[in-house]
């Protein structure tokens, strides 16, 4: 790292002429080995307490297999709640203004009790505990600053790299009363003083933050008047959509060539390899929004017949769609050209009006709220980029993006009279299918004209990445937003040196790790660099990925013999379930011993669910508590869920 700090001391044209000293075919590999972060070699055995850096300070951590935030969030406040309503202290929860830490609210006279409760406590054994300084909001001049109590169980992955720790820490803090009210210490989000006495209610967990997402089912303590919907919450579906080639697939690469062999014309770089290069990239994109964005409803991911080697999709949060369904009224063939398959993403069955469109080399960087993208009536957000594609028309020299781009523009010009030159940057893509609809519906001969080029194309538009966020601007329906974001060329040999300033801060809400056109020389070392980074960054999987050992075995196969034997699975459970339910509609009695033979799979949802929850409860009669997780109370769903 003492590396890394020193290049980026220097000015960016010193480093740019010391990168040109290196050989260049050894410029990546070299820059990596010198800005590699240290740590993360050795492995640790899960359940065992490491010592990590947390929120800047030296702490234990437990080591886990697996967390996300939303699961820490839940930890620490059921934990909390558990432990003062077995102590019988009256509490109400309350929304954060930090929607990853959650608030409790105790009267102040409590706080010597409840700072000693919570130390003491065998059910936050594991946890930290610590009291800091608060002060109250500017329309509180009476109040003088104040303390809270923050309670967290710190986690780690295997390799003791990622830390989920005092950045979701349940927060205790102290209210006043004065008469027959009570005043806040501090700013929250609905009230700042209200009656003494109120009403006690449980409320949904989404009520407590914006973060939580709508389906959540836990419940918490709190006010009958501090139980508010807020305006500012996003309260609608949002999906997310993926395209995704494997370019490495024997069958794919047949495909490839016989569709080279059309006689359209196209850019050089329109079919070129690094277009279609698999590094592994969705695997960790779409692991980042399952740790980043649990508030999305379903992930759909578009292929040409494919399927990743790590995915089951019989998982319920992710559908697999093919080009044959989104092409179906083109013949149902395969397509190599990305403005062709964004063209038709609104044609996806079941996808939600409103969605975010992810390139597979675009990931969150942290957790981030739905009104990031979308604003809670439904408005929906761009990122305009400081980049250009040039005035005129296009022209058969111009890269397809700059000629989409182009051709974009005369359409608005066209359609608004105004004129457009600037980009999107490469971010998630805040869309609704309405807007492509109407775009599809206004510009009925361009639009099918771009889903029928084969290959990216000099008349092609980019609908999803550029066009609808101009229309749905003009027409009210979108506003510019702002982002932190980061792009790096993976073919550029100060790449690695940004990826560990990335890993080290990880101050982004989105990254893209893009590449443009590299020589397929240099893919090997791309791959190492993401080999090394990825995990670094998202080390726990998701639970829709398969265990390594079924994964290693899967590579064997290509892409699009998995997606054919996973139909062939999907199609021999349909033909073994199809005939037990007319067999359970007429009336006739079925052996319970039968029942378990009709199906393919074991049904792990029913018995685990409601066991999980009698098992919490017993815990807390007992005053213990369940391996890895706090307190729940017997009338709380308090299961740890995965999706």
């Amino acid at each position: 790292m003492i590396v890394l700090k020193l290049y980026r001391a220097l000015p960016q044209g010193v480093r740019r002429r010391l990168i040109d000293l290196l050989p260049r075919h050894r410029r990546l590999s070299l820059v990596r080995s010198l800005t590699r972060p240290n740590g993360g070699d050795r492995v640790y055995p899960v359940g065992a307490r490491v010592t990590v850096d947390d929120d800047g300070a030296r702490t234990e951590a437990e080591v886990v297999t697996a967390a996300t935030p939303l699961e820490l969030w839940h930890r620490n406040l059921t934990a909390v709640t558990g432990v003062l309503e077995a102590a019988g202290i009256d509490h109400h929860c309350l929304r954060n203004d930090d929607y990853l830490r959650s608030s409790v609210a105790v009267l102040e006279d409590r706080r010597a009790e409840v700072l000693r409760l919570v130390r003491s406590a065998r059910a936050l054994s594991g946890a930290h505990v610590r009291v800091v300084e608060v002060r109250p909001g500017r329309n509180q001049p009476g109040l003088a600053p104040t303390e809270v109590i923050q309670v967290w169980f710190p986690v780690t992955d295997t390799r003791a790299i990622v830390t989920l720790g005092a950045q979701f820490a349940c927060e205790i803090e102290f209210w006043t009363q004065v008469g027959d009210v009570v005043r806040a210490p501090r700013h929250n989000a609905v009230v700042d003083e209200a009656p003494a006495r109120a009403e006690p209610v449980r409320v949904a967990a989404a009520l407590l933050s914006h973060f939580v997402p709508e389906a959540d089912d836990h419940t918490y303590r709190t006010r009958r008047d501090l139980a508010v919907r807020a305006p500012d919450r996003v309260g609608f579906a949002i999906d997310a959509v993926f395209t995704w080639v494997d370019g490495s697939d024997p069958e794919w690469q047949r495909r490839k060539t016989a569709a080279l062999g059309s006689p359209e014309a196209r850019h050089a770089v329109a079919a070129n390899s690094s277009r279609y290069h698999n590094r592994d990239e969705l695997r960790y994109a779409m692991r980042s929004l399952h740790s980043f964005a649990p508030w999305l409803r379903k992930i759909f991911l578009v292929t040409d017949g494919q399927l990743p080697s790590w995915l089951d999709p019989t998982h319920p949060m992710v559908t697999v769609v093919t080009h044959a369904e989104l092409f179906a009224d083109l013949g149902g063939r395969s397509s190599f050209n990305s403005h062709a398959i964004e063209s038709r993403l609104h044609r996806i069955p079941g996808l939600a009006e409103h969605f975010l469109y992810f390139n597979d080399d675009v990931f969150l960087g942290r957790p981030l709220l739905p009104t990031h993208f979308f604003h809670a009536n439904g408005i929906a957000k761009f990122f305009p980029s400081p980049a250009q594609f040039g005035l005129g028309e296009a022209r058969p020299g111009d890269l397809p993006v700059n000629a989409a781009g182009k051709n974009n523009r005369r359409h608005i010009q066209r359609q608004f009279g105004v004129t457009i030159t600037q980009k999107m940057k490469h971010t998630p893509f805040a869309l609704r299918r309405s807007i492509m609809h109407q775009i599809e519906e206004v510009l009925q001969a361009e639009v099918t004209e771009t889903a029928g080029h084969l290959f990216r194309h000099q008349g092609d538009l980019s609908i999803p990445s550029s066009l609808h966020q101009y229309w749905s601007y003009l027409t009210g329906q979108a506003v510019p937003g702002d982002i932190e974001y980061e792009y790096a060329d993976l073919g550029h040999p100060s790449t690695p040196a940004r990826l560990a300033e990335l890993l080290a801060r990880r101050d982004r809400d989105v990254f893209c790790l893009n590449d443009t056109d590299s020589d397929p020389e240099a893919f090997a070392e791309q791959e190492r660099m993401l080999a090394d980074f990825l995990p670094r960054y998202l080390p726990f999987p998701a639970p829709f990925e398969l265990p390594d050992g079924v994964v290693a075995e899967r590579r064997k196969m290509g892409a699009s013999a998995l997606w054919r034997q996973s139909r062939g699975a999907d199609r021999h459970r349909r033909q073994v379930d199809a005939p037990t339910m007319p067999a359970l509609g007429v009336g006739r009695q079925v052996d319970a011993q039968t029942v378990p033979a009709l199906r393919v799979g074991p049904r792990l949802d029913a018995p685990t669910l409601p066991s999980m929850r009698i098992a919490a409860a017993r815990a807390a009669e007992q005053g213990t508590v369940p391996p890895g997780w706090g307190t729940y109370p017997a009338d709380q769903p308090g299961e740890r869920r995965d999706a």
